[in-house]
């Protein structure tokens, strides 16, 4: 056996030896050629990839160089900020000290222009879950989408940006064009005839109906604060007014002021508005409602609280006496009407809002705005966040009505003379007329048969009129005393006049440089009283021309 170092291969043989060289294989040829394709193309992939990367870089380094700056631009709008804030403190502080200084000489008093509005009883419509808007929003301070503070330095008296200069309208609109809104008119561009300017203010009047009223400035009473609320007294002579802490009442005559009431036990952090006033149909007393949730009823010859009111579960919008001046009946953003027996200072009705109305989110807020007594005593209507306009029977406290057609919330209502009709303005910019004629009726048949123990028929009130105009949210409405006339305010800083049976704007008032809170019409006749974010009430009169 032979060793195993004798078990090899045959060699090939040697390059020198002589025979044919051995054949490629053209698959493995082609093989080569495509990984050459491949690594070609890999190298320049990853070239391009080497300049992605480099430009990636200097990308985030100039990012991050622009964050950076970010950074420091921010830090400087805080110090400004906070430079700004200190230097307005320090000018306000001196107006404050100019002002009084005015005033104990008796000279005219200027007005602060930048005084913020207070919030507003918010919509529950905005999708907002605090439901806090401005200009009057709900949750934490009623009347902010936002009734919002608006800091924002006063505007002309045409509000936002410029509007198109129409013709002038003394010849008024072309045939068969679509009647012009009041609101839509430059006042520069209205013909004399239909316009009248004070040094302040401005009105239009409507070419379109025949000019039935003329309106003037009579006073402008200047404040410390935000006029939330504005009332007359019955007789005329007195106008009340709500700002922060303070009810003030003038002589509408003279514009003096006769009486300043400040709770001096209410707590002194931060702000107390306001929000609703009234006096007393004797005018001995005057209502005051706040954002404390307490109804003080002033003895005002005396100067001092007769009666405290408390109940309500949030802030307090709207008041309202009755006739005699024995019942009182307040809306509040707790969902609820209360009648209150100012004899003996105790609630004995609450109203409540018990008919929800749901969206996909839940219940839709139903705080209540305002509230209007019928001259009958009768029915008592308020306008809440909801979009809903309710009547409830005073006397056996069932609701009677549950009016539908705004489409934001409501945020002022006033009943007719007669009582059978009732406004709402909303913040859908819109006013509505509603026919209460059958409910009353029902309610005086109910009463006419007293042993009847039927309840009155509900859903007899029907929308009669739509009024449109505005630009803007309608925050308070009133009725002229002898039934003819609506007027309402706005955030849109406009008064209109509408008259109540055609539906048709007679004339719109510019004279306040922020929003138109509150307004009312004496009783007595002739005088109209409106309250503004830019810190002034003024009187105006109005009447044939």
């Amino acid at each position: 056996m032979q060793p195993p170092i004798y078990n090899h291969h045959r060699l090939p043989p040697a390059a020198g030896s002589a025979g044919p060289p051995a054949p490629v294989n053209p698959a493995f040829s082609r093989l080569n050629d495509i990984l050459d394709m491949i690594k070609v193309e890999f190298e320049t992939v990853g070239q391009d990839g080497n300049i992605w990367k480099a430009q990636r870089d200097e990308y985030e380094t100039k990012l991050n160089q622009q964050i950076n700056e970010l950074g420091m631009i921010r830090q400087s709008l805080y110090e400004l900020e906070a430079t700004h804030a200190k230097v307005r403190q320090d000018y306000e502080a001196e107006i404050a000290r100019l002002r009084r200084e005015l005033e104990a000489r008796g000279g005219a008093v200027p007005v602060s222009p930048r005084e913020p509005e207070p919030s507003y009883p918010g919509s529950a419509l905005n999708g907002d879950p605090t439901s806090a808007r401005s200009p009057f929003p709900h949750g934490g301070r009623p009347i902010s989408s936002s009734v919002e503070r608006d800091r924002k330095e006063p505007l002309p008296l045409s509000r936002g940006p410029p509007l198109p200069h129409p013709a002038p309208l003394a010849s008024g609109p072309p045939p068969g064009s679509p009647p012009q809104l009041l609101s839509d008119l430059d006042p520069e561009n209205v013909s004399r005839e239909l316009k009248k300017e004070g040094s302040d203010w401005v009105a239009v009047w409507s070419s379109q109906s025949k000019k039935q009223l003329d309106v003037s400035l009579v006073h402008s009473l200047v404040h410390e604060t935000v006029v939330c609320c504005v009332k007359f007294s019955h007789d005329g002579k007195y106008l009340a007014t709500g700002c922060n802490r303070t009810a003030q009442i003038y002589d509408t005559k003279t514009g003096a002021k006769t009486c300043v009431l400040l709770d001096e036990a209410a707590t002194r952090t931060g702000d107390l508005y306001i929000r609703s006033i009234c006096f007393s149909p004797d005018g001995k007393y005057l209502a005051t409602g706040a954002e404390d949730r307490q109804i003080r009823i002033w003895d005002i010859k005396q100067k001092r609280i007769r009666h405290l009111l408390q109940g309500h579960m949030q802030e307090i919008y709207s008041l309202d006496f009755n006739k005699d001046g024995r019942f009182l009946v307040s809306g509040s953003g707790d969902k609820s009407a209360r009648v209150w027996d100012i004899e003996k200072g105790v609630c004995v009705f609450d109203l409540r809002i018990e008919d929800f109305i749901h969206n996909e989110h839940g219940p839709i807020d139903a705080g209540i705005t305002s509230v209007a007594l019928s001259p009958d005593g009768k029915l008592v209507a308020a306008g809440s966040l909801d979009t809903m306009v309710r009547v409830w029977n005073v006397h056996t406290g069932q609701q009677v009505e549950r009016l539908k057609g705004h489409k934001d919330s409501v945020y002022s209502v006033a009943f007719s003379p007669d009582g059978k009709c009732l406004v709402s303005g909303s913040l859908d910019r819109t006013l509505r007329v509603w026919d209460l004629s059958q409910t009353k009726r029902a309610l005086d048949n109910a009463a006419a048969a007293p042993g009847a123990k039927e309840p009155v028929e509900k859903g007899l009130g029907t929308c009669a009129s739509t009024l449109q105009g505005h630009k803007d949210y309608v925050l308070s409405v009133a009725i002229s005393p002898d039934g003819q006339w609506v007027v309402s305010g706005s955030k849109d800083r406009s008064i209109q006049f509408w008259h109540i049976a055609s539906g048709q704007a007679q004339f719109m008032l510019q004279g306040h440089k922020n929003s138109v809170i509150s307004i009312d019409l004496a009783k007595s006749g002739g005088l109209l009283a409106s309250g503004s974010g830019d810190c002034q009430a003024r009187i105006w009169s109005y009447g044939p021309p």
